[in-house]
């Protein structure tokens, strides 16, 4: 109890749990890379809370890149394996020392073809390829569209939870007047 006290009003207890893959590019014991690119944060935006994202659906990806390499790198490519295809709208220019966020004004990467259903709080790996940096792997969260992230576009494809629907129940046979 002592210690909670202690924590003060910026305890990171006192803030919604925001699931990011914020250390995913560790190597060697140091955050970010040799090769200069450092991901803050990433996601893939899955369904309302409640629903999921249909089998074959699309989901968008969002990354926050800052490249501190000193020259500018360029995303050309990404991929997820057997979890569905990625398709990149055009490479993604990462001048030197800017924050780069793949998701605005709108979302330049998409999961497509996923080959099963996603509720979200599933990992997906991707392999980003640069430019300049080579290729980096991550594990990326799904996470559902809710909280701070509520404000997010519908991922395309969503279903909605399915709700109980009542049956009628058969009605007892009216007996016959004597």
């Amino acid at each position: 109890m002592l210690a909670g006290c202690g924590a003060g009003v910026g305890a990171t207890t006192n803030k919604p749990y925001a699931p990011n893959e914020a250390q995913v590019l560790i190597e060697n014991g140091a955050y970010g890379s040799s090769r200069g690119i450092h991901i803050p944060q990433a996601f893939i935006l899955g369904p309302d809370s409640g629903s999921q994202l249909a089998w074959r659906g699309s989901a968008p990806i969002y990354l926050n890149i800052l490249n501190t390499a000193g020259t500018p790198d360029t995303l050309q490519a990404a991929s997820a394996g057997s979890m569905g295809t990625v398709k990149i709208t055009a490479p993604i220019q990462l001048p030197s020392n800017q924050l780069v966020n793949t998701g605005k004004p709108a979302p330049q990467i998409m999961l497509e073809a996923i080959p099963k259903s996603l509720r979200g709080g599933e990992s997906i790996k991707l392999d980003l390829q640069f430019a300049n940096a080579g290729i980096m792997s991550m594990n990326v969260p799904v996470v559902t569209r809710s909280r701070e992230f509520a404000t997010y576009p519908p991922a395309p494809n969503a279903t909605p939870p399915a709700t109980p629907t009542a049956t009628p129940s058969p009605s007892a046979p009216a007996e016959e007047a004597h």
